[in-house]
């Protein structure tokens, strides 16, 4: 499994739009061949950041993904509304507790 966390920050004019993008294309970002897992979420003090979290199978399908229309659509929109460069990671999870 790859996990890929992503941080996003906004202007607050731009943050519907973004909202409004994601929700539009969450179930096929979801869906994606490779996605098992995606959520959205933001920070308690400011506001105006967001994370995404989400598994892949492995880095290729997130790659794959990448260099994917819908993500080229999707990035194309959401890089406007930027206040901050966004910062992604890549991990592996150690511990899982249910």
């Amino acid at each position: 499994m790859f996990i890929r966390i992503v941080k996003m920050s906004f202007d607050e004019n731009n943050i519907e739009e973004f909202l409004s993008n994601f929700h539009q294309n969450k179930e096929k970002i979801r869906n994606f061949e490779g996605c098992q897992f995606l959520e959205l979420y933001r920070d308690k003090e400011n506001e105006n950041i967001f994370f995404t979290y989400s598994y892949w199978n492995s880095e290729e399908d997130l790659n794959i993904y990448r260099n994917s229309d819908l993500f080229k659509s999707v990035w194309a929109k959401t890089k406007t509304l930027f206040n901050d460069i966004p910062q992604a990671w890549s991990v592996d999870k150690i511990v899982s507790l249910k």
